[in-house]
């Protein structure tokens, strides 16, 4: 996947290229027959159409179709879908909480420049402009309404083919079971699962780094470079703390590791090799793990080692004794701490004594699509684009009500990198893309992630071991 991503990648930046350049000489030519402020306007109008309806990040082609794949034993049956009036199935519905349903749609006109979207009742479910192929509608939570024969779908700026194939998925609740979470970072956890975790009684949650870089906004409070890291560092770890709290879950079942942001890849390469922060200048993992409600193999040397991580998880496996480990995608999210933090964790299941029997998989960051979920707030999650087949996991994806909404948005806010201005650049960019493209952002916060993790449905995807 990185490497298609990173041919697509060459391929939108050598167009962008010849586009810049062709805009350039119609604006000299422009200025040549009218007048220099007719160039100008025109590269106005150019750069005020990009930013409105072309700046979205899209690793594929909208025409791709997506390749979602499920186990042999997931049900499925043909759907009749007519504009409008109730779904119509030809046979009784199996048990299943978790409905997906695979359509063939194709943008408009408009659909090019306004989001295309599907009303599925009282939900909507976005896709991007242009969009034409197989997609994957989330009827989680609508089943009562289905099964009644009150379950409609409407495309809008998008046309729906006659028929489709919805897939039953059956899982008992994991809430239920002993929990795990696995949180690369702080506020991974509540992005991907603050639902999963707000209802799980026997729930842990194990943040793996202190997350310090990237911290120019607190050097506007008159500190170095390196004295900025360290504060963000101290801050990121009291969130992954605290602001569990907000979910039901106490600070005895939370776990920081402090190992540092970014460095988990070159971790797990050498093993033996303490990798210290590439920003804040420290190398000892130990000061942010002083609230840990119990000690750990890495607090002996405080080294940050992939040997003293593999240590600390194998001993938290063997204490927590979780049944279900909730941790990012190994396919979908791309993230480097992402992908290390799962090889991190299944390496210490195959040392443990323990062994949990499933995980679920979440993904808060997308290779080929950074605006996934599309869409609004508060509305339901379709499954991301997967333009290269997926092992055939299938999903588990439990309904989350306004008042979980509502507490997940806050649980956010209690997050220190989620707070903030955006930059003027995207504050101009939103205000483009509200006026003429319809966009809409929650009030709830500035950052992007408002708009995509405070949704109707949390999405995993179901691995037993």
């Amino acid at each position: 996947m990185i490497e298609r991503k990173q041919v697509l990648l060459k391929a939108h930046r050598r167009r962008k290229r010849v586009v810049v350049a062709v805009l350039a000489a119609l604006a000299v030519l422009l200025g040549v027959l009218l007048s220099p402020w007719a160039a100008l306007a025109a590269l106005v109008l150019a750069w005020v159409a990009h930013e409105a309806w072309f700046a979205d990040h899209l690793f594929y082609r909208p025409a791709d179709d997506y390749l979602h794949a499920f186990p042999e034993n997931v049900k499925s049956l043909a759907v009749a879908l007519e504009a409008g009036r109730p779904l119509v199935i030809g046979q009784a519905l199996p048990p299943g909480e978790t409905l997906v349903l695979e359509v063939r749609l194709e943008s408009s006109l408009m659909g090019r420049f306004l989001d295309p979207f599907v009303s599925v009742g009282d939900d909507r479910q976005d896709f991007e402009r242009g969009a034409r192929g197989i997609r994957y509608l989330n009827l989680s939570g609508q089943r009562d309404r289905l099964v009644e024969g009150q379950l409609s779908l409407r495309g809008q700026w998008c046309r729906l083919a006659p028929t489709g194939r919805l897939f039953v998925m059956a899982n008992p609740d994991f809430t239920e079971r002993r929990c795990m979470i696995i949180a690369p970072h702080a506020d991974d956890a509540e992005l991907a699962a603050f639902g999963q975790y707000q209802r799980c009684e026997g729930v842990s949650i194990v943040t793996l780094t202190q997350g310090e870089i990237e911290a120019q906004d607190y050097q506007a409070l008159g500190l170095s470079g390196a004295e900025a890291a360290r504060l963000k560092g101290r801050l990121r770890s009291w969130d992954s703390l605290a602001a569990p709290l907000w979910g039901g879950v106490s600070q005895a079942r939370c776990t920081q590791l402090g190992y540092f942001c970014l460095q988990l890849a070159a971790m797990a390469a050498d093993p033996g090799r303490a990798f210290g922060s590439r920003e804040s200048g420290e190398a000892d993992i130990r000061p942010v793990r002083r609230h840990n409600s119990r000690p750990l193999p890495g607090d002996s040397n405080g080294e940050p080692t992939w040997g003293n991580l593999i240590a600390d998880l194998v001993a938290l496996l063997e204490h927590e004794r979780p049944e279900v480990i909730v941790t990012p995608h190994p396919e979908l999210d791309p993230h480097a701490d992402h992908v290390a933090a799962t090889r991190a964790i299944f390496q210490a299941i195959e040392a443990s004594t323990w062994k949990p029997s499933v995980a679920l998989y979440y993904a808060n960051h997308l290779h080929d699509n950074d605006r996934w979920p599309m869409g609004l707030a508060n509305m339901g999650v379709a499954l991301p684009p997967a333009i290269e087949p997926l092992s055939p996991y299938a999903l588990w994806s439990p309904t989350l009500t306004a008042e979980t909404q509502l507490d997940k948005a806050m649980a956010l806010r209690l997050q220190h990198d989620l707070q903030g201005q955006l930059p003027l650049k995207r504050q101009v960019r939103r205000w483009l893309q509200r006026v003429l493209a319809g966009r809409r952002w929650p009030r709830t916060g500035q950052d992007e992630f408002f708009r995509k993790a405070v949704r109707r449905h949390e999405l995993f995807w179901v691995h037993y071991l």
